[in-house]
């Protein structure tokens, strides 16, 4: 019952909270650009804030030392929402691959423009990649890093990986390093689940993928390094869940 009730109160709070930010946020349309990067930062923040505030869950960022600067790939694990602003505020000046349907939703849709987002529209088959690396090029000369879910969308903990043919073509057309992210966030936000499990979310940053691979070696070398590490991230977040007598519903 207690889960249930904290899970209610911080889903409450995460949506005022993203309400809030969308209004103070209007100014930034026409301001520069990094004035709606920097809000984002601060959302995804306060976020993470009410996690630990409300559900008892920490974050740990690991691996913070090997993030190069300047222009970047970034490929992540994507188990839940929560990387999707979490990681905001590990990069300077970050651009993230997404849905392009998600620029038709109010208010999110006009900041994801102002903030040069890359939006891509799936279905296209070979076009999808050619729109999507095009942009990529241009903020990459801007010194951005680019961020890409390799999986396209959310898989449950533990499932079997799918990663596509995306940030493989996307590596080798930018000739830029690639730095993998690991993760365990689907333990204790799950997809699907309004439920917020109390614990440790756990993103650990593995060491940069340096250019020049072929895009089969470099695909195998990418989702073995995120995998092995993101299975050893699950184990350690299912032995903490256990030992505070928490089983997931």
């Amino acid at each position: 019952m207690r889960l249930i009730l904290r899970s209610t109160v911080f889903n409450v709070l995460f949506y005022l909270n993203l309400l809030v930010y969308f209004i103070i946020a209007i100014p930034t349309l026409v301001m520069p650009r990094m004035a709606i990067i920097k809000l984002a930062m601060s959302w995804g923040r306060t976020n993470n804030w009410l996690l630990r505030a409300i559900c008892g869950i920490k974050v740990e960022f690991r691996g913070l030392e090997k993030v190069p600067r300047g222009a970047l790939l970034i490929a992540s694990k994507h188990q839940s929402l929560w990387e999707t602003f979490a990681l905001l505020p590990l990069f300077s000046d970050p651009a993230f691959v997404l849905k392009r349907e998600l620029q038709w939703i109010p208010f999110f849709g006009w900041y994801a423009m102002k903030a040069r987002m890359i939006a891509v529209t799936r279905g296209r088959g070979g076009q999808t990649l050619i729109d999507m690396t095009d942009r990529a090029r241009a903020e990459l000369g801007r010194s951005r890093q680019i961020v890409i879910f390799p999986e396209g969308t959310r898989r449950a903990p533990g499932a079997e990986p799918s990663y596509r043919y995306g940030i493989a073509h996307l590596y080798s057309e930018s000739g830029i390093a690639c730095l993998p992210i690991a993760l365990n966030s689907g333990l204790f936000w799950p997809r699907r689940s309004f439920l917020r499990y109390p614990g440790t979310i756990v993103a650990e940053i593995l060491d940069p993928i340096p250019p020049g691979l072929d895009k089969t070696a470099f695909a195998a070398r990418l989702q073995e390094a995120i995998e092995t590490a993101s299975a050893r991230l699950l184990a350690e977040g299912e032995r903490e869940l256990a030992s505070r007598g928490i089983r997931r519903l």
